[in-house]
């Protein structure tokens, strides 16, 4: 029945009129109510039957309210039963008003043996109240609470409501099914006690408390198969994490312990590793069906949700090109802290991500090991919300709050989580309330904040214990089945643990250089910067036409037409500016059969409208993209994201992840908003391959340069970005021609390693009638880390100006301009693996110079400078410095101060033996 209807119909007198329509004729009233009023018919000639007296209109009257009645209660118990249900295995619930007893809805105790139409709502046609109240309570108030009524799609809100109801929101597992959850239950807690006794003071942040999650996620994986998946990517903090890693990856005991007993590394090896809580794992499993199914944790830091944005990144680099786009074959699944979950912005971002074009994957399954607490902070002290999960509700998605006691009722919801995912590709979430049994980590004190919370759980018995009660119960298994069970286990785990112990060396982590990585390996310590990156003129000017040419059946802007007539003039000019350089990249690419993408708040036309990648048509708001014309070849996206950083550059990290092949592009607005994805810059970007030995080749361009726009629209921070440098982790550029931009973006695909790339990109210079390149530095040129001066002769040159980026154009003005032939001006293409060597050359080349000088438009203590410093400072050659002066904030917010500065240091950049600073 159409709840949208008679459900909340509102009182009596109001169903009573819909009646008598209803006799008139049925179609006068909708779907909906012709089934109420066909159920009221047949009760009411049953009630005649029994009854042979007369039927009054009071009667009537006090049937169709006591109909309505139940069906309020009906609904309410639909829409509120989550707020009395039993989910909470260690503290008493929070009471809510109003309640759901009968009392609430005018119903009394004489009505429960009545019986009433409405029953068939919940598949009781003609049931006693009494009978109506069981399915409700059963349903919706046992070991699960759901919310859903908030749903809005009556496809969705049936198939829930059936799934639910009719099996009285309980799968009546084999007897095969419920020793196999028992064996997973008896897996994860004697993991959990083994490592507490072996590894006594180490911390591991154990998962004891919800063990019931391991058993789940293994049925669950196992169903998986069954309905079309074949890989499942995981994402999660480090609680339970080793337990996750071992009983449902099947990563080896004995590879953990060796993780523990420090045989994980090479002492002499180039990475420095991470704690084993925050290590990833893959691997490929058979389920008892015989289907393959491949399992990937992500690697992940303590800030807990980051990978979440990893984990969607990946699934959908693998929808678009592994799976042909059947997100049905691949399932991201997220295991959240409730304080995580709750607390970090991140996770709210993704979900306004999550059913965007550009960011979709087909639904994400969310898993809250809900511990109640975080770190030592009570729930009530960590949101405002009722729930940790009310952000589902930004996308519409059910909510499943299960007893994380009853391992039935977590590996039931975790089924229909499955099952819905499936069905609709949308988000569903899971809040397993539970407990941990130690504070944040094994040495920590809980009392010290929660001393009741933690004397509850100090006589709680564990999920497993609480299974084996229930199963002795029902004769399910003997009194000695689970300690044979546990023995073996733990005799096992003794014996792997033996053997770590006698095992001499380390252990050789797997190659990850297989799958979509094939053919690819690490850096070696010296990256060639002379990779081939050129292409012929005829490909280039083939390219160039291609992406220059509107459609004649299209209508443009005049602006956009004025555009590409210019950009086609430098075609014929072969002179070719900064936006056609990059997409010349791009084409060049694109030809050659790599893929393509690119994603970003505006990047579509470009915040400073240079790229025009997606033009609208005029008339239709039909979209036409020049580089997906250019015929056979890669495949090209682009998307212009939602407001912000942070999720979108992990989701694209996580993307170039699982795509190496790919180029990946994020460009942020303003260089000067990256700030707000620093973690992803920190702790992946940066870091990952030193920690986890896993390499990325994702593309950042962040717009930078002093221009008198103030301080939010400036820096991209290069001195940050530095000081992040070493061991050859990150490519960072300043390029200051549209060619060597090329070159640099090419080079990304056609080296056997893949190395982030961050390229600070310019703003006015788009537009610099001096800063465009020739056909020839396309065509017989490579990406130059250093570009030497070219108008002076090296014996005339008394001063060495050495500078990055946009301020190479304002001293080249100056020195054209003045003639100045005893100035060279020597741009640092790449900051880093800077050219140190090339640098230092210079001083041969330039024997007369008594000056070398770095030149910055950024404060002293910002920019290349302070990076520099520290690598030249023990050497020959010796810098000195004209920038702006030291300063909290990026840039002036005033645009006649910023002129000024400007121009002090091109002059002081002029003057012999003056420094400005």
């Amino acid at each position: 029945m159409d709840n949208q209807t008679y459900l909340t119909g509102g009182n009596a007198d109001y169903i009573g009129l819909l009646y008598e329509k209803y006799k008139e004729g049925a179609s006068n009233v909708d779907s909906g109510w012709q089934k109420f009023f066909q159920g009221l018919d047949l009760g009411i000639s049953i009630k005649v039957k029994d009854n042979p007296s007369s039927f009054s209109e009071e009667d009537l009257s006090s049937t169709l309210a006591n109909e309505l009645k139940v069906i309020n209660l009906i609904d309410a118990y639909r829409r509120r039963g989550h707020l009395f249900a039993k989910t909470n295995p260690v503290r008493e619930r929070r009471q809510h008003f109003p309640g759901i007893g009968i009392q609430d809805f005018g119903l009394e105790n004489h009505n429960l043996d009545e019986s009433f139409i409405s029953g068939n709502e919940v598949g009781l046609p003609n049931g006693t109240l009494r009978a109506i109240i069981a399915v409700l309570e059963q349903t919706y108030c046992q070991s699960i609470g759901v919310e859903y009524k908030y749903i809005r799609d009556p496809e969705k809100l049936t198939w829930l409501q059936t799934k639910m109801e009719n099996s009285r929101n309980k799968t009546e597992f084999s007897p095969d099914e419920k020793k196999q959850i028992l064996r997973k239950l008896n897996q994860a807690v004697v993991f959990e006690n083994f490592l507490h006794t072996k590894f006594v003071g180490q911390k591991r942040f154990s998962l004891e408390g919800t063990e019931s999650l391991i058993p789940a996620l293994d049925l669950m994986i196992e169903k998986s198969a069954g309905l079309g998946a074949e890989e499942i990517i995981i994402g999660m903090g480090h609680r339970g994490r080793l337990n996750v890693l071992s009983n449902v990856i099947r990563k080896g005991y004995d590879e953990i312990f060796n993780e523990f007993l420090g045989k994980s590394y090479d002492p002499d090896g180039r990475f420095s590793g991470d704690v084993k809580y925050h290590l990833g794992y893959s691997n490929n499993i058979t389920t008892t069906t015989g289907k393959k199914i491949e399992l990937n944790l992500c690697p992940n830091p303590s800030h807990l949700e980051t990978v979440d944005a990893v984990v969607q990144g990946q699934v959908r680099a693998k929808i678009d090109h592994k799976y042909k786009g059947d997100s049905k074959k691949i399932i991201p699944l997220t295991i959240h802290g409730d304080a995580a979950l709750a607390g970090q912005g991140i996770v709210y971002e993704l979900q306004q991500m999550s059913l965007l074009e550009g960011y979709k994957t087909g639904g994400t399954i969310h898993l809250v090991l809900n511990n109640q607490v975080g770190f030592t902070t009570d729930y009530k002290d960590a949101r405002s919300s009722t729930y940790c999960t009310d952000l589902a509700k930004i996308v519409l998605a059910p909510v499943f709050h299960v007893n994380g006691d009853d391992a039935e009722a977590v590996a039931h919801v975790f089924l229909i989580a499955l099952e819905y995912r499936q069905t609709f590709g949308e988000d569903v979430f899971i809040d397993i309330l539970s407990y941990r049994k130690y504070g944040h980590n094994e040495g920590d004190e809980p009392k010290f904040t929660q001393p009741l919370l933690y004397k509850a759980i100090d006589t709680h018995p564990n999920p497993r214990d609480v299974y084996i009660e229930k199963l002795l119960s029902e004769k399910n298994i003997t009194a000695t089945y689970p300690a044979e069970i546990e023995n073996l286990f733990k005799e096992e785990l003794q014996t792997l643990l033996d053997e770590s112990k006698a095992m001499e060396g380390f252990s050789e982590p797997k190659s990850l250089f297989t799958g979509a990585w094939e053919g690819l390996n690490y850096a070696n310590n010296d990256p060639d910067s002379n990779t081939a990156t050129a292409i012929s003129e005829e490909e280039l000017l083939d390219i160039a036409a291609k992406i220059t040419i509107l459609p004649a059946q299209g209508k443009f802007l005049k602006k956009v037409e004025k555009l590409f007539d210019s950009r086609r003039k430098t075609v014929e000019n072969k002179t070719f500016d900064w936006a056609m350089g990059e997409l010349l990249a791009y084409g060049s690419l694109l030809k050659e059969n790599f893929n393509v993408r690119i994603s970003g708040e505006d990047v579509e036309r470009g915040t400073f409208s240079h790229r025009h990648a997606v033009l609208a048509m005029e008339e239709s708001g039909e979209e036409y993209v020049p580089l997906t014309n250019l015929g056979s070849g890669g495949r090209f996206e682009i998307y212009n994201s939602l407001l912000s950083e942070y999720a979108v550059l992990g989701f694209e990290y996580g993307y170039a992840m699982a795509d190496p092949k790919a180029l990946v592009v994020w460009e942020a607005q303003f260089g000067d908003f990256v700030n707000t994805a620093q973690v992803i810059i920190d702790q992946y970007i940066a870091s990952a391959e030193t920690k986890w030995r896993v390499p990325n080749g994702l593309v950042l361009l962040l717009p930078h340069g002093l221009e008198g726009q103030g301080p939010e629209h400036s820096s991209a921070r290069i001195e940050r970005f530095l000081e992040l440098c070493a061991d050859e982790n990150i490519q960072v550029v300043n390029c200051t021609t549209p060619a060597n931009l090329f070159h640099a973006i090419r080079r990304q695909q056609h080296r056997n390693f893949r190395k982030p790339l961050v390229v600070f990109t310019p703003k006015s210079l788009l537009r610099h009638p001096k800063c465009v390149s020739a056909i020839e530095a396309f065509t017989k040129g490579h990406f130059m880390e250093m570009i030497d001066d070219s108008f002076v002769k090296p014996e005339n040159v008394k001063k060495v100006l050495f500078c990055s980026g946009k301020i190479y154009y304002d001293l080249l003005e100056k020195q054209q301009e003045d003639d100045r032939n005893d100035v060279a001006i020597v741009r640092i293409e790449q900051l880093y693996p800077t050219p140190l060597t090339q640098i230092e050359k210079l001083q041969s080349k330039y024997p007369n110079s008594t000056e070398f000088i770095w030149v910055q438009e950024e404060a002293e203590n910002m920019g290349a400078w302070p990076y520099l410093y520290r690598k030249l400072r023990k050497s020959s050659l010796k810098l000195d410095l004209i920038s702006r002066k030291e300063s909290s904030s990026t840039a002036t917010g005033y645009a006649k101060m910023h002129e000024k500065q400007q121009l002090a240091i091109v002059e002081a950049a002029f003057s012999m033996n003056q420094i400005y600073n």
